[in-house]
């Protein structure tokens, strides 16, 4: 994906959320794994990326093949705030909480069990969530449960 800085900022009326199936990319049919989906209420810490109107529709296009593949996030514009005092509104991807990929709210423990054994095409469950976790250290974003989470599976890890 082609885009210029991307920049803190912060989405408002959805949060960063360990809820989605995945039967391909990171788990299977047999061994769903989670991924993160952007759910319903609160707010989220993140990074805001801005693309050129030159690469816009070909950046759109890309999005909507890799987000919108199995129809359990739905495109958005939705506002959001920048570290450096703009708002404006960006494309987002919300979880459809009525699609059968939808895990709903589990547990910490549950998500660590989930997380622990699933692997799938793009490698182990576990291996994205502390990735993840990683990505948003280093861009000094602080998610209390992904923090949760990540030591739960550190703790129980073999």
């Amino acid at each position: 994906m082609h885009f210029c800085e991307p920049e803190p900022a912060t989405l408002w009326g959805a949060h960063r959320s360990l809820s989605i199936f995945s039967h391909h990319y990171r788990g299977t049919e047999a061994q769903p794994g989670l991924v993160f989906g952007l759910a319903r209420g609160g707010s989220c810490r993140g990074m805001a990326f801005e693309v050129a109107p030159s690469v816009w529709e070909q950046t759109l296009d890309y999005l909507r093949a890799r987000e919108l593949i199995t129809g359990v996030y739905r495109e958005a514009e939705r506002p959001i705030s920048l570290a450096t005092g703009g708002r404006l509104r960006a494309v987002t991807y919300l979880v459809d909480e009525h699609h059968e990929q939808y895990a709903g709210k589990l547990s910490l423990g549950a998500q660590a069990d989930v997380v622990r054994l699933a692997r799938g095409q793009s490698g182990a469950n576990i291996d994205y969530v502390l990735n993840t976790a990683e990505h948003l250290a280093q861009w000094g974003i602080r998610d209390r449960s992904l923090d949760a989470l990540v030591r739960l599976l550190a703790a129980n890890r073999d």
